[in-house]
């Protein structure tokens, strides 16, 4: 193994070190288990709250007569520059930053349908302590504390040891382990953001960015607890979140073997192929010491403090102007649906006779309940009190909805937000096929608890 100075063990192990402690080690904070980001978020959140609505309706108006003004330009004309990253978008995404736009205008002005500024539709979204709002606050301290996971060796150094277990069994980088971890403990927004980083960086191929944004960008403890709280069974909080392990680790087997994330291409962003080298350790070192020798190389090409304060800041606004108009534009659009149609109880119908044979009383309601969570995780929890009375089908809803993972209010918005290669179609797709899966093995467990 290569030497390295003294100052280059110091740029690895504290910039990583704080990493750990800002991304993955929970607080206590007003009675709830967060994340330091997470804390720093809330009180950002609450010092600013009655202008966050502004400020992003603001930045939303932004990204869309951006994105106008980009469109009418040939492309031809637009030199490579942050801005055009930023604004030079396809026409359809274009139409999305207004949409967003619009429903944040109507939204904060309270004008128009009811449907649309609702509390349960747009005002659920962007409120003082709306969902928009939130994000915008989340993604400018995760933004910018980012590259301490990414810049200084952390990766470099996991993802060498444990390639050997995220390889064979998920089809994916040990580096992987890292976002996996991030998500878990703090947040799966969080999750996704360093996903489609590393994946504009050139770290993950096209087919491991979408395995991992949609197998991986897993929900909080913290916010579990919140769900099995809600439908009134919190004394089994340990086995209902020890089903949601069992479930996803199940999940993680078998969603990058099947349609659509087997047929995603395993290229890099930049079009070079994946072939394996990149994983294979050199003669004459074990995967600690090929691991720490990458760290070390990483964190010695990373001193300039004020390149990784920019890149930061770029990260903030990329997530600003690229992101949260995606979530504001699907989140209202999938809410209103949910709350103002039958879209949801007719497309639920075909879970009736599954969840019939699976022995879970009140499968009729029930059903509606396996599909609402599209929209919004917390929907169907919400939506099932009042509505189920037994506790087996309380506890199948509850875990249900934590392992369908893509919903278009948070995590499904993100995505398709990002530069993680998956359509609204394949999302669905995903969805239902984690539904089907996970449905035998929660009602297994269920059935052996009530």
């Amino acid at each position: 193994m290569k030497k390295f100075a003294l100052s280059t063990w110091f740029y690895f192990l504290v910039p990583s070190i704080l990493g750990i402690l800002l991304f993955m080690v929970p607080m206590k904070y007003n009675g709830d288990w967060k994340i330091p980001i997470a804390i720093f978020a809330d009180l950002l959140s609450g010092a600013v709250a009655s202008v966050m609505p502004w400020v992003a309706t603001i930045t939303l108006i932004i990204a869309a007569l951006g994105s106008i003004a980009f469109l009418a330009i040939r492309g031809d004309k637009v030199k490579p520059s942050f801005l055009t990253n930023l604004f030079k978008v396809s026409l359809f995404w274009t139409i999305v930053r207004i949409i967003g736009a619009t429903l944040a205008i109507l939204t904060l002005l309270q004008v128009g349908p009811e449907a649309i500024w609702g509390e349960n539709t747009g005002g659920l979204l962007l409120s003082e302590t709306g969902l928009v709002t939130f994000l915008f606050t989340i993604f400018l301290f995760a933004g910018i504390l980012l590259p301490l996971l990414l810049n200084f060796g952390l990766l470099e150094f996991f993802g060498t040891m444990m390639v050997k277990v995220m390889r064979p069994l998920f089809k994916i980088p040990g580096r992987s382990s890292i976002d996996a971890l991030t998500s878990w403990i703090g947040d799966g927004t969080i999750g996704v953001l360093l996903t489609s980083k590393q994946y504009e960086e050139g770290f993950y191929t096209k087919k491991e960015a979408a395995i991992i944004g949609t197998t991986f960008s897993v929900v909080s403890i913290t916010f579990s607890i919140v769900i099995i709280e809600e439908v009134g069974l919190g004394a089994y909080f340990l086995p209902f979140y020890g089903t949601v392990v069992l479930t996803g680790l199940i999940l993680a087997f078998i969603m990058p073997r099947i349609y659509p994330l087997s047929k995603k291409k395993d290229e890099y962003i930049d079009g070079r192929p994946f072939t394996g080298d990149e994983e294979k350790l050199p003669k004459g070192y074990s995967s600690f010491s090929h691991g720490l020798e990458n760290a070390l190389t990483k964190a010695n090409n990373s001193r300039s403090l004020v390149k990784t304060f920019s890149e930061g800041l770029k990260n903030v606004l990329d997530m600003w102007i690229g992101v949260i108009p995606v979530v504001m534009a699907f989140g209202t659009i999938a809410l209103i649906l949910a709350e103002y149609t039958s879209v949801f109880t007719i497309l639920g119908k075909p879970f009736e006779p599954i969840l019939s044979i699976l022995g879970i009383p009140e499968a009729a309601d029930a059903a509606q309940l396996m599909v609402v969570g599209f929209t919004d995780m917390f929907l169907p929890v919400i939506l099932a009190n009042g509505l189920i009375t037994s506790e087996l089908t309380l506890f199948v809803v509850a875990t249900v909805s934590v392992t369908q993972l893509i919903f278009m209010a948070e995590v499904g918005g993100l995505l398709l937000g990002s530069k993680i290669p998956v359509n609204f179609f394949e999302l669905v797709v995903i969805f239902l096929l984690r539904t089907l899966i996970s449905l035998p093995i929660i009602a297994g467990v269920a059935h052996l608890l009530f």
